[in-house]
């Protein structure tokens, strides 16, 4: 069994789309993925990327991938955001999802930044335990806020 941690390109969108659409399953939000394949292309391919992808290959075969993106904390200058890290069902507990991840730590220590930050869900223990594995602080006391496009639309219209 052969992992292989890579930088994505452009024709690497529909697999990670797939990945992304498989995470939305597994998050019991079947519906919610919204973003089109020449939406994710242009996003992170097109004249301004905004986001960074590796791709995650078990023998050959595209089976996971990690999205991050560069954000900026007041308190501790260049931060790393990782918004998705997912890998394939079928080939979990397999070390991939971890080759993934410790690519991540390495591009937000390559790129000096102050930390890095994640989510999990709450009922999603064994990420959960993954990550504290690794000595990582799983926050309770921030709460997350967030604006659908309708309710931007919506204020904005007001």
């Amino acid at each position: 069994m052969e992992i292989r941690i890579r930088k994505a390109k452009r024709e690497d969108c529909a697999a990670a789309l797939e990945l992304i659409k498989e995470l939305a399953v597994f998050e019991k939000e079947p519906a919610a993925v919204e973003v089109t394949l020449a939406q994710f292309e242009e996003d992170g391919f097109g004249t301004r990327p905004i986001y960074d992808l590796l791709i995650g290959e078990l023998d050959g075969k595209i089976r996971g991938m990690a999205l991050y993106y560069e954000k900026y904390s007041t308190w501790k200058g260049r931060a790393l955001y990782l918004e998705d890290l997912i890998v394939t069902e079928s080939a979990r507990g397999k070390g991939l999802g971890l080759a993934l991840f410790k690519a991540v730590i390495q591009e937000a220590y390559d790129r000096a930044s102050g930390r890095m930050e994640w989510q999990v869900l709450d009922w999603n223990q064994p990420a959960i335990d993954f990550y504290k594995n690794l000595g990582a602080s799983i926050e309770d006391e921030w709460l997350n806020g967030r604006f659908s496009k309708e309710q931007i639309i919506k204020i904005c219209q007001a």
